[in-house]
Parts: C-alpha cells; structure tokens; sequence
C-alpha cells in the first residue's frame, strides 16, 4: 500500500480490505446492533464510513450474503439483516463434522422421506450403506409413521465385467489369477445381494400404497466416490479410501485392496437459502453430472446371481 493511499484514509494506516469490512459488519450483526429484518446502510454511507472504494463494499456484502447473513444483496435497495435463525444455521453448518456413511446416511434418508415425492439418486460400489438406510424407512412406512405417495430411487453401480481398481487381489494375475476370479466374486455377489434387498425393501412399500420406481443401471469404471442426492436438495459425497486387507474367501485367505465404504466420511451440502452459494452450486453440479452418467454411459442392470 502507498502512503498516498493510506494518508487519504486519513488515518496514516492503509484503507481496510473487503475482508475487514465483512468482519466489521458481521460483529454488528451477531451483537444486534444491526437488527435482523432492518436494512444495511447504503454503499455511498459505507463508503464514507470506511474510506474505501464503492468496489471494496460489495465485495464484502457479498462475502456476508455468501454467509447467509444478508439478504437482498443487489445494486439497487441496500440488503437486509437475514433472520437470526437463518444466520445460525449457517454458524452451525460450518461447524458439522463429517461422520461415517453408516451413522450420517440414515437421519438423512429418515429426513428425505419426510416429503411427499421421495426421490434418491445413488452412485457406490455395493449399495451396502443405502439398503440398510431404506430398510428402516420400510418399517416407518409400513407403520404409517411417514406416508409419502411416491418414491423414486435411481442406482448407479459398476459393471459385473469390467477390470475393477478396488476390491482386487494384491497378487498379479500372473501369479495368482485364481485370488482375482475370488474378490471379483465376491465383490459382484455383495453387490447383487444388497441391491436386491435394496429393491425387496422399495417394491414393499407399494403394499402401503406408495407409488414406487426403484431402477438400477451399471457403469463401465469403478467409481472413486460414493454419492447420493436426496430430493434435488441436498447431496451428501464420500471418498472411498483404498487400504490393503485380508480377507477369508472360500477358506483360503486373500490378500487385497479394498475400501470400507460404510467407513468413509460422508460431507453434506445443501441447497438451502441459508446455505453459502457453493453448497447450492454443488447439488445441482452433483444432480447434472449424476444425470449425465445416467443417461449416456450407463447401461441397464439386472441384479442376476455371480456365476457358481
């Protein structure tokens, strides 16, 4: 910063940044002294205040309505105060902590199918961690505890045939081809079986009267990821993390690589008002790309038995 430009602050120290700005505000609002509901002060009254340019102000409503503590941020009226309610959940989601899928899946799915059209979109490896999150809304339906008219779940797993990255067999197929033919087995048998109780526990609900579309459809790669999208509003994402394991197969023990799915860390981004733009830019980049895979490179599925 020049001296020119700090002496026309009139302080001797350099004009405040947008970030300074921002913090400035925020402190305001979370004390009340900016009242939720009330309008800000104009950019030209912001300006004067803090002796900066009109572009240094609007970057910092920005940074506040990205925060979700500002509403009605445009380049006419100036913003208001976003209700308080609003501003603590954002402070409470910037505090979440991923969890495991098993233990972060099931209040979610409990939550989705709180609505009256249920639709989930899944990609994983074996559908383990859903089948059991759909198993317990099964029972919720079936007591009437929720009454949604329709459910819709869509599936994308990877195909029976191709070369999977993981689970596989530490051994080269050179030396030991047999352990291969032994995870892939195993692996297509878990992914059969959970996805068929997956679909037993969806075609149940119609006993109740609910309009159920479940469909599955398999992918040519092994998916790095775990994804689902819950009712076009919220996407919760996962690596999968490769680690070297044994395993008992068919008595013989086996080493391999593979992943602990029901393990891995599931994030939550939202598509909520009170959400920062780039949780609502990533449910509907999610929900895109999970449509494009869909209908291009997918193919149908048919959860048929692992040869004996």
């Amino acid at each position: 910063m020049t001296t020119e430009k700090a002496a026309a602050n009139g302080t001797g120290k350099p004009p405040p940044t947008s970030e300074d700005v921002a913090r400035t505000l925020r402190a305001r609002i979370e004390s009340g002294a900016l009242e939720e509901g009330r309008s800000l002060p104009t950019q030209m009254a912001l300006v004067a205040e803090f002796g900066v340019k009109r572009g240094v102000i609007r970057q910092a409503l920005r940074r506040l309505q990205d925060d979700g503590l500002l509403t009605e941020v445009t380049r006419g009226a100036p913003p208001r105060i976003a209700a308080r309610s609003a501003a603590r959940r954002v402070e409470s989601a910037a505090d979440e902590r991923p969890q495991e899928t098993m233990v972060a899946l099931r209040p979610r799915i409990t939550a989705a199918f709180e609505a009256g059209h249920v639709r989930i979109d899944a990609l994983c490896l074996t559908a383990e961690s859903l089948t059991a999150a759909i198993g317990e809304q099964r029972l919720r339906v079936q007591d009437r505890s929720v009454t949604p008219d329709g459910v819709r779940v869509r599936v994308l797993l990877p195909n029976r045939d191709i070369d999977l990255a993981f689970p596989r067999s530490v051994g080269t197929e050179d030396t030991h081809p047999e352990e291969g033919d032994l995870v892939h087995r195993r692996w297509l048998q878990q992914r059969n079986a959970h996805g068929t109780v997956l679909r037993d526990h969806l075609t149940g609900m119609r006993n109740q009267g609910v309009d159920v579309e479940v469909e599955f459809r398999a992918l040519p790669f092994t998916p790095p990821v775990k994804l689902y999208l819950l009712n076009n509003s919220e996407a919760l994402f996962a690596f999968y993390t490769v680690a070297m394991r044994e395993v008992e197969i068919g008595h013989r023990s086996v080493e391999m690589h593979d992943v602990l799915g029901d393990k891995s860390p599931l994030f939550s981004f939202e598509a909520d008002e009170t959400r920062v733009h780039r949780d609502k830019a990533f449910v509907t980049e999610a929900q895109a790309w999970f449509d494009a895979l869909w209908e291009t490179i997918a193919t149908p599925l048919a959860l048929e038995s692992a040869p004996g």
